[in-house]
């Protein structure tokens, strides 16, 4: 049957509940398929170069006009005569657009978001915060970028920018979560490589800062006064406990009879509750019992302004540096030794140390894991230590009060 538009018009299946095909006489290889229904659709039918037949839709025929058909089904067939298979290659490209779109839409964002939601929900809730704020905060350039076009030389530009700027153990921390994130992202099938695989990291070096009894005398007096920041340092000073954990403290975490203050395992860097014992120099600071957070943010959240606070504390460090060297007739410091609100839990556990305190209960008082409570002493050693620790403590704050004011 030559087609006109009169003739399709009135094709129809000539069985019930089947479809049935019709055919060209102008032009071969182009049909008509026509369903139970009524529906009619173009077809181009070649056979492939290694002998199947193949047919390829070209559109209903309501919306496509019968010369289109033709001029189609031409291009086609001048395509099998060199040798190709258009319908396998249309399914290809159809496959590949598939696959890139979902490539294009499988941003780093959405891996971060991804891997935090669907395995980091089970981990600690510490670790998980700090793993998509780290990767969040170094590519923020390419969060709205495939994730699959992170190439290695931009992690390696981004990770060596974080080294400059003096930041070499967060640039290892950061590039251990894209490491993970991203295995665990291939083995879903989402991604075929990883930019983070065994890259060539600055080596970071071991910090043993610790600071000196002047420069505590001189942090103490520069902490004088009811702000946040101030009584957040001062904390930090007397517990030896995380910055974290002591700007995260609620008044709920303390109580009991004898002024403990519990951080519960989600707060905790290795998972495990931890009870400090509050001096009474702790307890002033801390202040009356109140709800939520001890130490208050602006937007009563936690606070965040570190960074601004500890540039303003170290000129007034170095001002209380000058007046102690002044008393004594020594020669005034030019500027402050650098150092990081992390070296007070160092200088606190030196200052136990020095005290005479037990190993044993200064890493108790830091709920550290390490030495003497690692391996199998930790699994026979369930001694608490609850009494050493309050004792160490209580010492140690009297240590800092005499140093202070001494």
């Amino acid at each position: 049957m030559k087609f006109t538009l009169a003739r399709i018009d009135k094709l129809a299946s000539p069985a019930p509940r089947k479809d049935a095909l019709f055919f060209d006489d102008e032009q071969r290889g182009l049909a008509v398929r026509v369903t139970a229904s009524g529906g009619k659709t173009f077809l181009a039918q070649y056979t492939a170069p290694g002998g199947a037949k193949r047919r390829i839709p070209l559109g209903r025929c309501d919306g496509i006009s019968l010369a289109d058909a033709r001029d189609a089904v031409r291009a086609i067939l001048g395509q099998v005569a060199q040798g190709r298979d258009p319908a396998v290659e249309r399914k290809a490209a159809a496959a590949s657009a598939k696959e890139k779109t979902a490539r294009d839409t499988f941003t780093l964002e959405r891996l971060i978001e991804d891997w935090q939601a669907l395995h980091l929900a089970n981990k600690r809730p510490r670790y998980a915060a700090e793993a998509e704020r780290a990767l969040r905060f170094a590519f923020d350039r390419q969060l709205a970028s495939p994730a699959a076009d992170l190439t290695r030389a931009v992690v390696v530009t981004v990770l060596d920018e974080l080294t400059r700027r003096g930041s070499a153990a967060m640039a290892t921390r950061t590039a251990a979560y894209g490491r993970a994130a991203f295995t665990w992202g291939m083995k879903r099938g989402a991604l075929s490589a990883n930019p983070f695989s065994n890259l060539p990291l600055a080596p970071v070096a071991k910090r043993d800062r610790v600071l000196s009894d002047d420069e505590l005398a001189a942090l103490w007096r520069a902490t004088e006064g009811a702000g946040t920041f101030e009584r957040i340092v001062r904390t930090l000073i007397l517990t030896g406990q995380r910055r974290e954990e002591v700007g995260g403290m609620v008044w709920e975490e303390i109580g009991g009879e004898r002024d403990c203050w519990t951080i519960p395992p989600a707060r905790t860097k290795n998972g495990a509750p931890h009870v400090v014992p509050l001096s009474q120099q702790t307890l002033a600071i801390v202040g009356k019992k109140g709800k939520g957070l001890v130490f208050l943010g602006r937007s009563d959240g936690p606070f965040n302004g570190y960074s601004k606070s500890k540039a303003a504390l170290d000129e007034r460090m170095l001002a209380a540096l000058r007046k102690i060297a002044a008393e004594r007739g020594d020669d005034e410091p030019e500027t402050v030794e650098p150092w990081r609100l992390h070296d007070l839990r160092r200088t606190t556990a030196t200052g136990l140390q020095r005290l005479g305190v037990r190993l044993e209960v200064t890493e108790a008082v830091l709920n550290h894991v390490s030495g003497s409570r690692a391996g199998i002493v930790g699994i026979y050693q369930r001694h608490d230590w609850a009494d050493e620790k309050r004792e160490a403590l209580d010492a140690w704050g009297r240590h800092v009060e005499k140093i202070a004011h001494g």
